[in-house]
């Protein structure tokens, strides 16, 4: 079994690479964002909970997410492991994790805040299916159209260049701290995410061990 925590800033890939373990290992990706979104489109109470803390311009406290990952873990569907992606994102998270479960090792995607500028920014969305494309690596066909639906391929709402930076702060202010953390108490792996995936994949596998 292996149990696996992925982090690293906004577009360093860390999303493709644990889809990567997922299948090679037969783990479960436990994304919380897509958890989050998951209660969104179906109106659950925690979405309500959720949005009245975002229309009061508040963050979601951590006692929130924090029960959204227990609960996730709890359901033990995750026979040959998890690849937890998204949390912790913060000393709190951290040490409510490290109280309750243990893991092999954190695996940490490191791009410089140029290249997440770079990848982020071009990043566009069909309007119809929601395909993700990206206009360094993935582009559609003909500009602007998705291959899939024939949707217009938009920008996402909150890539903008201040958005951003305001991510790319709050990570270094929050995120960091808390790989110091894992550091004194699990194994850290460090990996240039400005590669191609494929020697990303192949530089994570070879530090592990797997």
């Amino acid at each position: 079994m292996h149990k696996f925590i992925i982090m690293g800033v906004q577009g360093c890939g860390k999303g493709t690479q644990a889809a990567r373990l997922e299948e090679a290992f037969d783990l479960v990706h436990i994304s919380v964002g897509e958890i989050f979104r998951w209660h969104i489109k179906n109106h659950t109470k925690l979405a309500a909970r959720v949005m009245r803390l975002i229309r009061d311009g508040k963050l979601v406290d951590d006692a929130v997410v924090e029960e959204i990952v227990r609960h996730r873990l709890d359901e033990h569907d995750w026979n040959y492991g998890f690849i937890l992606d998204g949390f912790p994102r913060n000393v709190a998270q951290t040490e409510f994790f490290l109280e309750s479960y243990d893991i092999d090792a954190v695996i940490h995607i490191v791009v410089s805040d140029d290249v997440v500028r770079e990848r982020v920014l071009a990043r566009r969305l069909c309007s119809e299916c929601g395909l993700d494309y990206n206009l360094i690596h993935h582009r559609p066909e003909q500009p602007d159209i998705c291959d899939v639906c024939g949707g217009k391929l938009v920008t996402r709402a909150d890539d903008t260049p201040e958005a951003l930076d305001d991510r790319l702060s709050e990570y270094h202010v929050k995120t960091e701290p808390v790989l110091e953390l894992f550091r004194r108490k699990e194994t850290v792996i460090e990996v240039d995410g400005a590669q191609d995936p494929d020697e990303v994949e192949t530089r994570i596998r070879s530090s592990l061990r797997i």
